[in-house]
C-alpha cells in the first residue's frame, strides 16, 4: 500500500487573503469621498509609472559620458547598416527604394523616447518588407496607409494589455515561420540577381516563373551579385575571427586592434559593398554611357515633408479605391503585420535585455506610436530588426539614444547622397539580402524538436509548408491554429494517477488524482475515465483535486452528474482538498447531500465510518 500524504488545508470558511498579495490591493483612507480618487490618481499617475511609460526619464537624468560614447559609436555603425540595408528592403516590399529609407529615421528618434531595449533600431525588416510586398502588393498608398493601421493596431494592443496573443504563437511555429520567410525573401531577389522578370506571390509560383524565364537571364548580373555575396560571406567570417583566444596570456594589444578591425570590417560588409558596386556603376555610366547590369535608378533627393497618410488611391484600371475599399484589400495583413512585428521585436527584447524583465506593453506603445509617424513620413511597416540589434550590441550600445545617430545619418543620406544611390546595382543589393537571409533558415531547431518531443514538428513543419504554399499570412494563422488545437486536446485529455491507499482504521478506498484544472474539453473524458476506474470494485473513491485550481459551469454539471452516478450505485464518492474558489461552483450546481468535501484525512476516517453503505457493501452493478 502507498501511504497517504498529509495535506494542511483549513477547512469551513473561505482563508483569509495573503498579507503579501493583499497589502498593495486596499488603500485605507479617513478623508472625504474625494480622498478615493485623489488616492487612484496618485498611485495611478506617480513616479514609477512616468519611468514606465516614459522610460527616457529613468535614464536620462543618469546620462554618462562613457554612455554617450559607446551610443554614438553603435548609433553610427547601425545607420552604416541600416541604409544599404533599407534600400534592399524597399525592393522587397516592391516599393520605390526612397520609402525604406523614410521608415528609418523617425521611428528611431521616437523610440528614445517610449522604447525600453537599448539594442531596437526601429526600421524597415524583412519580414514586415515581404509580408507588406504580400498585403499591399506594391502599392505605395496602400503601403502607406498599412503602416498608420499597424500602429493603431499596436497601440490599441498595448492599452488592452493584450500581449498575451502572441504567446499563441509557439516556438516550433514562429521557427517554421521564420524559415519559411527566409527561402522567400531569397527567393524573391533571384528577379534582380538574374535580370528577369519573376510572377507569382506564393514560394511555388515565383520557382515557376524562375524556371520559364531562366533563358533570359543576363551575364553581367548574376557575376557580379555571386561575386558580392562570396565577398558578404568571406567578410562575414572574417568579423567573427578572434585572434589570441586560445593564447594562455589572452589576446595582446596588436591581437585586439586587429580584432577590432576585423569586427568592424564584417559589420559593415553591406555598406562597403554596396558603395564600392555603386562606385563601380558610376564609373561604367560615367565611361560609357550605359552599364552592363541594371541599376537601381533615381531616387528624390531630400526628407520627405510630413503629410497624412493617403486614404483613397487610382487603381490601374482608373477606378478610385476609398478608404474601405483599401481596408477590405489589406485584409488580414493589418492584424498579421502588427502581431508579426511585435512578436520579432520581444524576441529581440529578450535576447538583449541583460536578464531584465520585458515590459510588452510597452514595447506595443512603442512600436505602435513609431508606426503611426513612420505613417506620416511615407514610410511602410517597420520595427525592430534582429540584425541591426546584433551590430548595436556588438558596437557597445548603452541605451535607446543611440538611436538619434542612427537617424540623423539616414537624413543625411536623404538630404545630401540619394543622387548617388542611382548608380548602385540592383545584383549587388539582392546580394545583401540573401547573404543575411540566409542564416534565418532555423534547421538546427528540428534536432532538439525531435529529442524533446516530436509532436512539436507537426505545427512546426506544418506552418513551415504552408507559408511556402500559401499566402504568409494565412499560413502563419494556420500554424497558430494548428497549435492551439494541440494545446486544447492536451487540455482535454488530463493525466490521472490511480492509487489504492487505506485509512489509519484500516478501510480500503481508491484515491485518483488528475493533474490538471477541469475545464469543458476535458470533463466527459474525466467523468468517462473516474467511471471506469471505479467500476466493478466495492470500495470509496476519493477524487484528489490539489491540482484542480480552477472550473468551469461544464465541469460543475459534469460533477453534478458523476456525484448522480455514484450515489445511484450506492459507491461513496467524496472530494479532497478541494480549492475555496472551485468548491464554490461545484455546490453552486451540485447537490449538497451527493458532494461530499473534506480536507484532513481524520474528516475521511469519520466520514468512511459514518458511511451505512459500506456497512451494507452492496454489490455495484455492471456501469
Amino acid at each position: 500500500m502507498i501511504p497517504r500524504r498529509k495535506h494542511n488545508v483549513s477547512s469551513g470558511s473561505l482563508p483569509a487573503p495573503d498579507d503579501k498579495n493583499s497589502s498593495n490591493d486596499y488603500i485605507i483612507s479617513d478623508g472625504g469621498p474625494g480622498e478615493g480618487w485623489r488616492a487612484a490618481l496618485r498611485r495611478r499617475f506617480n513616479r514609477k509609472t512616468l519611468h514606465k511609460r516614459l522610460p527616457v526619464t529613468a535614464w536620462l537624468p543618469k546620462y554618462t559620458a562613457e554612455q554617450a560614447i559607446g551610443d554614438l559609436i553603435a548609433g553610427v555603425t547601425v545607420g552604416l547598416t541600416v541604409i544599404p540595408q533599407s534600400l534592399a528592403y524597399s525592393n522587397i516590399a516592391g516599393l520605390p527604394p526612397q520609402h525604406g529609407l523614410y521608415g528609418s529615421f523617425l521611428g528611431c528618434f521616437i523610440y528614445i523616447v517610449l522604447g525600453g531595449c537599448r539594442a531596437v533600431p526601429a526600421g524597415p525588416t524583412a519580414i514586415a518588407s515581404l509580408l507588406t510586398w504580400q498585403v499591399a502588393e506594391g502599392v505605395v498608398e496602400k503601403a502607406v496607409l498599412l503602416t498608420l493601421l499597424s500602429g493603431l493596431v499596436e497601440l490599441l494592443m498595448g492599452a488592452l494589455g493584450l500581449g498575451f496573443l502572441i504567446n499563441f504563437v509557439s516556438g516550433p511555429v514562429s521557427s517554421g515561420f521564420t524559415s519559411a520567410v527566409a527561402l522567400m525573401i531569397a527567393t524573391s531577389q533571384v528577379k534582380d540577381l538574374f535580370a528577369i522578370s519573376v510572377t507569382g506571390t506564393t514560394f511555388l509560383q515565383q520557382w515557376i516563373s524562375i524556371f520559364k524565364n531562366i533563358h533570359n537571364a543576363s551575364l553581367w548580373d548574376p557575376v557580379l551579385g555571386f561575386i558580392c555575396i562570396a565577398l558578404l560571406l568571406i567578410m562575414r567570417k572574417i568579423g567573427m575571427i578572434q585572434l589570441g583566444e586560445k593564447s594562455e596570456n589572452g589576446p595582446s594589444t596588436r591581437q585586439k586592434a586587429l580584432t577590432k578591425c576585423m569586427w568592424l570590417l564584417g559589420t559593415c560588409r553591406n555598406a562597403i559593398v554596396v558603395i564600392a558596386t555603386g562606385v563601380l556603376g558610376f564609373w561604367f555610366v560615367s565611361s560609357n554611357g550605359e552599364s552592363p547590369v541594371r541599376l537601381m535608378g533615381g531616387i528624390p533627393v531630400g526628407v520627405p515633408l510630413p503629410q497624412a497618410p493617403p486614404f483613397s488611391y487610382v487603381r490601374a484600371d482608373n477606378t478610385t479605391a476609398d478608404f474601405l475599399d483599401m481596408v477590405s484589400e489589406l485584409g488580414s495583413g493589418i492584424i498579421v503585420i502588427p502581431l508579426i512585428v511585435l512578436l520579432e521585436d520581444i524576441a529581440i527584447c529578450k535576447a538583449f535585455s541583460d536578464g531584465r524583465t520585458i515590459d510588452a506593453t510597452q514595447e506595443m506603445i512603442a512600436l505602435g506610436v513609431a508606426s503611426i509617424g513612420n505613417s506620416f513620413m511615407q514610410a511602410y511597416p517597420g520595427g525592430g530588426s534582429l540584425a541591426r540589434s546584433v551590430v548595436a550590441n556588438g558596437s557597445g550600445v548603452k541605451t535607446t539614444f543611440n538611436g538619434l545617430y542612427t537617424g540623423l545619418m539616414v537624413i543625411l543620406a536623404l538630404q545630401f547622397f540619394t543622387q548617388y544611390f542611382e548608380f548602385i546595382p540592383k545584383a549587388a543589393l539582392a546580394a545583401v539580402i540573401i547573404s543575411a537571409i540566409i542564416f534565418m533558415v532555423e534547421y538546427n531547431v528540428i534536432k532538439p524538436m525531435w529529442r524533446a518531443k516530436k509532436l512539436d514538428l507537426i505545427p512546426g513543419i506544418g506552418t513551415f509548408v504552408l507559408c511556402l504554399t500559401l499566402p504568409l499570412e494565412l499560413g502563419i494563422l494556420t500554424g497558430v491554429v494548428v497549435n492551439i488545437i494541440f494545446i486544447l486536446y492536451h487540455a482535454a485529455r488530463p493525466k490521472f494517477s490511480v492509487d489504492m491507499l487505506k485509512t489509519a482504521a484500516g478501510v480500503e478506498y481508491l484515491m485518483i488524482t488528475p493533474d490538471r484544472c477541469l475545464m469543458f474539453p476535458s470533463v466527459d473524458y474525466v467523468r468517462r475515465l473516474v467511471t471506469k476506474y471505479a467500476a466493478g470494485r466495492a470500495l470509496p473513491v476519493v477524487l484528489e483535486c490539489t491540482h484542480i485550481y480552477s472550473a468551469d459551469y461544464t465541469a460543475a454539471k459534469s460533477i453534478e452528474h458523476l456525484t448522480a452516478d455514484f450515489f445511484a450505485r450506492q459507491q461513496p464518492l467524496f472530494f479532497y482538498n478541494v480549492k475555496p474558489s472551485v468548491c464554490s461552483i461545484f455546490e453552486a450546481v451540485a447537490k449538497p447531500e451527493h458532494f461530499v468535501v473534506f480536507y484532513e484525512d481524520e474528516d475521511l476516517d469519520r466520514l468512511l465510518a459514518e458511511d451505512e453503505r459500506l456497512q451494507r457493501k452492496p454489490a455495484l452493478p455492471d456501469p
